[in-house]
């Protein structure tokens, strides 16, 4: 596949819908050129920190404060059957 555009006068580039869809990319993300022997390739600029980690240890080692999800959910349901 070869897809071609024009460079603005401002050095702006249209990116055609196909290549958008292959990188999982929409208006508002950024991209990331990398020269990779003598060619340019173009990837979505994504953060190379996890999401997750500021939640790492935000529960015990079970899951929840007693140790075990399923007491967890037992307690919930317990709660709402007093209602």
């Amino acid at each position: 596949m070869k897809f071609e555009t024009t460079v603005s006068s401002k050095g702006q580039v249209t990116v055609p819908i196909e290549i958008r869809k292959r990188l999982g990319v929409k208006g508002g993300d950024r991209l990331r050129f990398v020269v990779k022997e003598g060619d340019v390739v173009l990837r979505p600029a994504r953060s190379d920190a996890n999401p997750f980690e500021k939640f790492i240890g935000a529960l015990s080692p079970g899951g929840q404060p007693d140790g075990t999800a399923v007491a967890w959910v037992r307690s919930m349901r317990d709660q709402n059957e007093d209602d």
